[in-house]
């Protein structure tokens, strides 16, 4: 090939959320980027969270402040702008006399309550386990707890408006598509990537490395300062009734979270341990399994044993090595580090990262490649009062939504329509437009995903395969069977093959 056919002001490599993000804010400034992910958006460390958008009231006990108090205020950011995937939870902490007295709970839950800045989340109290209903599924030997307030996340669904938002505003979002080659020619990026279509050439004004795990490793650099830890979850069917998380202390001195989760289960989790293995390969361990189950049936009345477990999942957080001597003290506050020589184009890599502060990430990100990227117009910050795609309605108005959707639609099953306004919001309009009736969205694959919805999740979220709809844009995974999977995966292979003719088809 003769050189870069074309060129983009920024090219990102990385499909997870910093990398989307980054994507979102710099489309919006005007500049014209392009982002690479090698496999479907959010396949990574970004859909393996615990799935909440908060503070970190842990990393108090590490005095990191400053990254609590901006997690706190990024809170009522994404509380606002994206009402339909993030909502407030309410977590129960049991005290344990055997762990952290109960006054320096009290202090860091004050503490946690103020930091912040003024929330409209409730504040701490304190409980009665034995009269109070999240008391019930506990062992007797917890009398008193404590409940704060955070927010929960559909993290994967973060990731993907985030992509959806910056193609709106002209970046161009290639899934499945590797950077098999980087090398600076001029005052440019010069990259070999290969995709779908073959292979093909673009150039670059800058590039960032949002990589995640391969961070650093992409091009046979040197070994990179980075500390991948894995972080495993389990889910196990319900395993109470109300609707309030809990959160738990260990003789470790880690914290575990047992969440509602998808109406039907709980969430147990979270692991830290450091990984050296094949990237490729991130499971969670049969070890961390009965870690997880012993910390949760240290605290319920019920046991919660590996047999009781119906998925799970892992992912790595690729940490700054900070040369903590544990995982669980390692540095979640993100790092960029930019190389910018003085003749060649700038790069900029990214590390560590929590998902809440995402957005404060990219803004640093794009602070730092300013000086070399004109076309990104500095001071023009926009995203924090920006709703995220479906997200244009009040924090309080998902019920007034839902209402709102099955307003002259009788037919629309109320579970179909609260389900379709937490994954898209305003815009599951969209889907449900020109039906007149339930089989006008076509034929249903199990639980109640529709061809209307797989169309839109095709068409509009870059979804390729059967795991990309089940697993990351929704998690339906957990509702349909072997049968429905095939016919899944029947269906939506006829359509790429029938989308490839069309292109193939089309005048040139």
């Amino acid at each position: 090939m003769d050189g870069p056919r074309t060129t983009y002001d920024l090219a990102v490599i990385g499909g997870g959320v910093n990398g989307c993000g980054i994507a979102r804010d710099a489309a919006g400034r005007g500049a014209r980027v392009v982002l690479f992910e090698q496999g479907d958006l959010a396949a990574g460390t970004s859909s393996a969270s615990t799935k909440l958008i908060h503070g970190g009231l842990r990393y108090l006990e590490q005095y990191a402040f400053r990254l609590v108090r901006e997690a706190l205020a990024e809170r009522a950011v994404l509380w606002r702008n994206a009402p339909h995937i993030v909502w407030p939870l309410r977590f129960v902490l049991p005290y344990h006399r055997a762990m952290r007295p109960a006054w320096l709970l009290r202090l860091g839950l004050l503490i946690y309550d103020n930091l912040g800045g003024r929330s409209d989340l409730p504040g701490t109290e304190t409980l009665d386990l034995r009269q109070d209903p999240a008391g019930a599924p506990l062992r007797a030997a917890f009398t008193r707890g404590f409940a704060y307030s955070d927010c929960w996340v559909e993290d994967s669904r973060l990731v993907v408006l985030n992509a959806v938002d910056a193609a709106e505003r002209g970046a161009d979002i290639r899934v499945r598509t590797r950077v098999e080659r980087a090398e600076r020619v001029g005052g440019l990026w010069h990259l070999g990537v290969a995709g779908p279509e073959g292979g093909s050439e673009i150039a670059a004004r800058a590039l960032v490395d949002a990589s995640g795990p391969r961070v650093g490793r992409l091009f046979g650099g040197a070994a990179p300062a980075v500390r991948l830890v894995q972080g495993s979850h389990i889910v196990t069917k319900r395993l109470f009734a109300h609707d309030r998380a809990y959160i738990f202390q260990n003789p470790d001195r880690r914290i575990v979270f047992a969440i509602p989760y998808e109406r039907d289960f709980t969430l147990i989790g979270t692991t830290d341990r450091d990984f050296t293995g094949d990237l490729a390969r991130v499971e969670a361990s049969a070890e961390e399994v009965a870690y997880l189950c012993a910390a949760a049936s240290a605290y319920f009345r019920a046991p919660v044993t590996p047999a009781d477990v119906v998925w799970t999942y892992s992912g790595l957080r690729p940490l700054y090595d900070d040369g903590a001597s544990q995982a669980q003290a390692a540095t979640r506050d993100y790092v960029l580090a930019l190389d910018a020589p003085a003749d060649g184009p700038p790069l900029l890599s990214v590390y560590g990262g929590k998902i809440t502060t995402y957005r404060r990430l990219a803004e640093s990100a794009l602070a730092k490649l300013g000086p070399h990227l004109p076309a990104i117009r500095q001071g023009a910050g926009w995203t924090a009062s920006a709703p995220l795609p479906g997200g244009d309605f009040p924090p309080r108005g998902y019920a007034a939504l839902v209402a709102r959707l099955r307003a002259g639609r009788p037919w629309l099953p109320e579970a179909l329509a609260a389900r379709l306004a937490r994954a898209y919001g305003t815009r599951a309009e969209r889907i449900l437009a020109g039906a007149s009736s339930l089989p006008d969205l076509g034929r249903t694959f199990g639980a109640d995903l529709t061809e209307a919805e797989l169309r839109y999740l095709m068409q509009v979220e870059w979804a390729h395969e059967p795991a990309d709809v089940l697993w990351r844009r929704t998690k339906l995974g957990l509702r349909i069977g072997a049968d429905d999977r095939a016919a899944l995966e029947a269906f939506m292979a006829a359509q790429t093959g029938m989308d490839a003719v069309r292109e193939e088809a089309a005048p040139q």
